[in-house]
């Protein structure tokens, strides 16, 4: 068969399958390919049978049964991987055809591979595909970017299947030029990291600091998913407590080892964040408890060795918890307010022109991180499209003034019971610092100064007039260049 397809996707793993399943329920003709081609003859005769899904055995063939212009998504492992597929490609392709990336690529590899394939003739588009494998098959949050003259022909197909909200807004759009796309998708995946791990956080301090049942847990979470909290990690979290094994009949959490593992998103987003500037501490602290968690046989072993303060909670439990909930919820504000500010420093560095309200949207629906209170944020950036940060929103500065009590009393009695809590605690040292007019810093410049004649600026002189103090008396009068990292 000859053109017969609309697109195609290379790579049946979990997502590409979904995603390809998804297509043909909307529609749409796909042709697939897998490096094992077992897999693409499994998948014809078992999920894909009957449905306007075409196997092909090899890169040429399904070039061949696309249409005009081919348009070829890609669903394998970053890096390497992706490029070795590109150069698989290339050969059959042709000028004003696509290659779409839809893994977790990171974005500097994005913006390279858009100005290669801009070279050849090529469309590059790299997309941000968030939703797991409930969400590429029924409907994931989609987020394109690379050659903006690539849009026009994957638009149709990306928001037909991408999520819908409640008005019936596709939960995709075009982001921006070169890795856009794909560096949006890593800022969900920050604080995707950061929502995880806080709500790993408020759970151990229900099970272990108030003694809460399992029972216990699975109501609390029911109840918060139809509050302020309300959200698909929420959703699940309370599902997850309500699981049994089947062959012990034990709650299925109480089974798993805890030791937590990564793919690498959260990691490229603190790292990112360093490299603008950017304290994105809460998102950093939920990396670093993955870390911790992986030192599994030497946390056993402390364990024996390090004590901890012994004390018990003597409050009143459904107080804390109702505590834990304004914490939790303070703390998720202060994860987003950190991820919109680096997607704005480095969409200023790189001239993406982000529309973060128009983020908001995407991730309103579909992605792991969607939760009620996207709406604000959407209706945020929409009243102020130069909101430097969420916190100084109406909304969020009342919300986070609401729950400020709550939150300090959670985090001091976690410390009290040497409970960790280092995302939580995270967002809260963030958000004293954001609102302290005058930080220390102001010694942390003289300490450099003093050893390294690094300067520092004055509050009774001009912004930009550097200073230098001879602090011994032995240092004479030359200084260090002045420079931000």
């Amino acid at each position: 068969m000859s053109e017969a397809a609309d697109i195609g996707l290379i790579g049946l793993a979990v997502m590409g399958e979904n995603l390809v399943l998804n297509m043909a329920s909307k529609g749409f003709t796909v042709a697939v390919y897998n490096r094992t081609t077992s897999k693409v003859d499994d998948f014809i005769a078992g999920r894909a049978a009957g449905k306007t899904i075409i196997g092909v055995h090899s890169p040429e063939e399904l070039i061949k049964n696309l249409k005009r212009p081919r348009r070829v998504m890609i669903m394998v492992k970053a890096g390497r991987p992706v490029d070795l597929v590109i150069e698989s490609l290339l050969p059959f392709l042709e000028e004003g055809d696509i290659v779409i990336d839809g893994g977790n690529s990171e974005f500097p590899d994005s913006v390279r591979r858009t100005d290669e394939l801009k070279e050849k003739g090529i469309l590059y588009v790299g997309t941000g595909v968030s939703g797991g494998e409930e969400g590429a098959l029924k409907g994931p949050s989609i987020m394109p970017g690379g050659n903006p003259d690539a849009w026009p022909h994957v638009k149709d197909i990306f928001q037909g299947i991408s999520a819908k909200t409640d008005q019936g807004e596709p939960c995709c759009d075009w982001v921006g030029s070169g890795g856009a796309g794909h560096f949006v998708k890593m800022v969900h995946n920050g604080i995707e990291y950061g929502d995880m791990q806080m709500i790993c956080e408020t759970y151990q301090m229900m099970k272990d600091g108030l003694e809460m049942s399992n029972e216990e847990i699975h109501g609390v979470f029911s109840k918060w998913n139809e509050g302020v909290l309300d959200s698909y990690l929420i959703e699940i979290t309370r599902d997850i407590f309500g699981h049994k094994d089947e062959e012990t009949g034990k709650h299925t959490v109480d089974l798993i080892m805890d030791r937590a593992g990564q793919k690498g998103t959260g990691k490229w987003t603190a790292i990112e964040a360093l490299d603008i500037g950017q304290p994105l501490t809460l998102i950093g602290e939920a990396v670093f408890a993955r870390c911790i968690s992986a030192l599994k046989e030497e946390r056993v072993a402390a364990s024996k060795v390090l004590d901890g303060p012994g004390t018990k909670f003597e409050g009143d439990t459904a107080t804390m918890v109702a505590d834990l909930e304004q914490a939790l919820y303070a703390s998720k504000i202060v994860s987003y307010a950190q991820g919109y500010q680096l997607m704005r420093a480095v969409s200023d560095e790189r001239d993406w022109k982000l529309n973060y309200g128009g983020i908001a949207l995407m991730w309103r629906g579909g992605c792991i991180i969607r939760s009620v209170f996207l709406n604000n944020i959407r209706d945020a950036f929409e009243k102020d499209p130069g909101l430097t940060n969420l916190l100084l929103d109406q909304f969020f500065e009342k919300a986070v003034e609401n729950a400020q009590a709550s939150w300090r009393r959670v985090v001091s009695q976690a410390a009290l019971l040497g409970i960790p809590m280092p995302a939580i605690s995270a967002a809260l040292a963030y958000y004293d610092g954001y609102r302290t007019e005058r930080l220390p810093a102001n010694l942390l410049q003289a300490q450099r100064d003093f050893f390294g004649a690094h300067t520092y600026e004055r509050v009774d002189k001009p912004r930009g007039e550097f200073f230098h103090t001879n602090w011994t008396g032995r240092g004479g009068t030359t200084s260090s260049t002045t420079y931000d990292v």
